[in-house]
């Protein structure tokens, strides 16, 4: 089972790698198949000290307003005791990061790189993989916090883009939520609650989680919410205490929190008989069962969806001829098959195997012959034309051989009478090579437009110059 989780960290990351990172689509894509748990609260909540809590190191970037400003994606991998704990980036591939101070430096260098130096957000997500043996297998999902008001140096659309982003994300049937509710606040006004309840009307794939609860007034308790009598989930609520500002400042060991942390349940007796049920280490466990369960279920949609999907794209990549090379030596080598199949074809037609080859001969045969013929030519060389040029061209002494340049003015308006049907015969046969040549590029069967274009960026069927003739 857990090979099973590490298998869709993989399938994660490749998606990501492809451009599908549950984004809206017209067709269903594997990110949408796959079982995720995405971490939802208000800003404030918490979430970012759960998600410390349950790794155990600290790791998030902090400060006021929107710090997460895209999704992360967090694969956790147990490691066997006593081995060393570090971290590796998606797109910073063979570099492990020990200092967990970097990491935090990098998740906030690494979304300036897709946002820039602004407040917005995006919804491309950073992967992070942490390898420790203080953590369970689990893959988590942090998305910005909710926020209800724009601050300066933010689009006043900041508030309706992160809700949009968050809802892609847990609106999906595969998407587990874990949603993130101060103690110390009424549910019903908690961000995380009012959008989870939206997507899941019946919780039955969201997880709740209370934060804050050792911060609740005093004379009050979160029994009720708990116990799930405040707002009732498929799945018991789990408490959580995160560390305080003053432990985070004093750079507080997590391991130490946690240990306080059961301590806080186990000593306070509204909630000893809960306490083997709370904190942040039994919320790990139980929701990396829990995501070890949902993709045991999902095996065989998962397995058809990435068939049929294998069966498309063969099917697509058949259609559209062999694999195109990516040597320049390959290259060439298509271009030049390309180029002998649609010099075929174009012979074929000149040749009369396919249609419309015959018509040049007609331009030839019928439509050239007919023009010359009601040209004047009897009388342009008729005999008292032909004496007077020649009278002409002897000036005062006559020859007994015509001179030459005689000759030479009798065949140039010759030639001057025949330039007309002569250009026309050429643009005629001009645009039937044209129609002949989109037939032959159409009826090529692989790489008909790039020859189109070829042809057209070289300018081969220009038309002629008629200076030529």
């Amino acid at each position: 089972m857990e090979n099973l989780i590490q298998l869709v960290n993989r399938l994660q990351r490749a998606c990501t790698a492809l451009g599908d990172h549950g984004e809206e689509s017209a067709l269903p894509t594997l990110w949408d198949a796959l079982p995720s748990i995405a971490v939802v609260g208000g800003q404030s909540s918490g979430k970012s000290s759960v998600l410390e809590s349950i790794v155990g190191k600290d790791f998030l970037p902090r400060g006021s307003g929107i710090v997460t400003r895209r999704p992360l994606v967090l694969q956790l991998h147990r490691l066997e005791q006593g081995s060393r704990e570090y971290a590796e980036f998606g797109h910073l591939p063979r570099k492990k990061f020990t200092d967990f101070a970097a990491v935090r430096k990098e998740i906030a260098d690494e979304t300036d790189r897709e946002t820039g130096r602004s407040k917005q957000i995006s919804s491309v997500p950073i992967y992070l993989s942490i390898y420790s043996p203080n953590v369970v297998n689990l893959t988590l999902i942090d998305l910005p916090g909710l926020t209800k008001v724009a601050v300066e140096g933010q689009s006043d659309s900041i508030v309706a883009d992160i809700e949009n982003m968050v809802r892609a994300y847990i609106e999906k049937p595969n998407c587990i939520i874990l949603a993130v509710s101060p103690a110390n606040q009424d549910l019903a006004t908690s961000d995380a609650i009012k959008i989870s309840r939206e997507v899941d009307p019946k919780g039955e794939r969201t997880f709740g989680v209370l934060t804050k609860i050792d911060l609740m007034d005093k004379g009050t308790d979160a029994v009720d919410m708990l116990e799930g009598r405040a707002y009732k989930l498929q799945f018991p609520w789990i408490g959580v205490v995160n560390r305080s500002q003053a432990d985070i400042n004093k750079n507080v060991d997590m391991i130490a929190a946690r240990r306080r942390e059961k301590e806080y349940f186990s000593s306070t007796p509204e909630y000893r008989h809960l306490a083997s049920k709370m904190g942040s280490e039994h919320l790990g466990k139980v929701m990396s069962k829990h995501l070890e369960a949902v993709i045991k279920s999902r095996i065989p949609g998962l397995q058809s969806l990435i068939n049929k999907t294998i069966i498309d794209l063969e099917s697509e990549l058949s259609r559209l001829g062999k694999p195109i090379a990516t040597d320049a030596g390959g290259k060439l080598y298509m271009v030049m098959e390309v180029c002998r199949t649609f010099d075929g074809i174009f012979k074929e037609h000149l040749d009369g195997v396919r249609p419309g080859g015959d018509k040049i001969y007609n331009v030839f045969d019928n439509q050239l012959p007919a023009a010359l013929k009601r040209l004047q030519f009897d009388k342009q060389l008729s005999m008292d034309n032909v004496r007077k040029l020649i009278t002409e061209a002897d000036g005062y002494q006559p020859h007994l051989i015509a001179p030459e340049q005689g000759y030479r003015r009798l065949i140039e308006s010759s030639l001057i009478s025949i330039k007309g049907p002569a250009e026309a015969a050429v643009d005629a046969v001009h645009a039937i090579l044209k129609d002949l040549v989109h037939k032959s590029i159409s009826e090529t069967a692989v790489c008909s437009l790039a020859i189109l274009n070829y042809y057209s960026e070289f300018e081969i069927f220009e038309r002629p110059n008629k200076h030529m003739l």
